[in-house]
């Protein structure tokens, strides 16, 4: 049982009218899904966020980090707890032979792939159509295009219980979509990450990002989503293997698996969480005992889930 006075209690003495009650969730998803937090508390700087965090793990708070709502799904229930929306978004640039970018985890890192060919700086053009935020994409390795964050990241500032600590690509375990913050073998939040660019001028970086976006635009639907639900098994792709299974246009509710790209599940308005997820078990029983393959989320389930979902 979470004590949600003590919560907002603890949290108002440092922060004041960024500490709200009983938040509805939904409009800071891009599923635009889910219920109520109890707590919803909003932070500028990584400092912030630093302050934030020694508060909840001194009262032993439950807590969920939040930033740019992609590739979560948040229960109907919406959290019992504490959910810091991360609004950090530094950024500072070090020009020179060998470029770098410096910045907050709460900066929109789609913004940031812009803001650097703005600069003629190459290398993040991948993450010019990927929804969420640079702690998203450092938390879960993310990429598109045939780009992800092993080829830029050079260090993560974490925060954990210890203190914050940089962490090098390699002690951060990165897999396909995967991390060692993701798996759960360390708890840390991150704070900020350094990344490594290219110089190339502002024309050649912003037609990669075009050409990226177009073929966005071609392959994957509008609307309100996750983004990709599911990871690609090896050798194959999720979207394939659920067209195949003849899926695609499926309906539960308002949820509805995309007619245009089989990996993407629309919210059509209203969509409860509990129908998206009974879609999603659909899809997984169904791909398995077609194909044999099991489906792994990609989408990270949030929030108070009955155990029978």
């Amino acid at each position: 049982m979470v004590d949600t006075a003590l919560a907002v209690d603890v949290l108002r003495r440092t922060f004041g009218d960024a500490v709200q009650e009983h938040a509805a969730l939904a409009p800071y998803t891009s599923a635009r899904i889910g219920g109520p937090a109890d707590v919803l508390l909003t932070v500028q700087s990584a400092e912030e966020l630093v302050d934030a965090m020694h508060l909840i793990w001194r009262h032993e708070l439950p807590y969920y980090i939040l930033g740019g709502g992609s590739n979560v799904l948040v229960s109907d229930k919406g959290f019992r707890g504490v959910v810091i929306l991360n609004r950090a978004r530094e950024v500072r640039f070090e020009m020179g032979d060998q470029p770098q970018v410096w910045c907050e985890a709460g900066v929109v890192i789609a913004n940031l792939a812009k803001r650097c060919a703005s600069k003629g700086l190459a290398g993040l053009e991948w993450s010019a159509t990927v929804p969420g935020t640079v702690g998203g994409a450092v938390y879960g390795n993310a990429g598109a295009f045939g780009g992800d964050m092993t080829h830029n990241l050079i260090w993560a500032e974490m925060l954990t219980r210890d203190g914050r600590e940089k962490f090098t690509l390699r002690q951060m375990g990165y897999g396909y979509r995967t991390s060692a913050l993701k798996r759960g073998e360390m708890e840390g939040i991150v704070l900020s990450a350094l990344l490594k660019l290219k110089n190339s001028t502002k024309e050649e970086v912003s037609v990669k990002i075009n050409q990226f976006s177009e073929r966005r635009k071609a392959t994957q639907p509008p609307g309100a989503s996750m983004g990709s639900m599911f990871k690609n098994p090896k050798g194959d792709y999720a979207g394939r293997l659920i067209e195949a299974a003849g899926l695609k246009g499926m309906r539960i509710g308002n949820a509805e698996i995309s007619t245009v790209h089989g990996n993407f599940f629309i919210n059509h308005g209203e969509t409860k969480a509990e129908d998206l997820l009974a879609l999603v078990r659909l899809v997984q029983n169904t791909v398995k005992e077609k194909f044999g393959i099991p489906l792994e989320l990609e989408v990270e389930l949030a929030g108070d889930w009955n155990q029978s979902q």
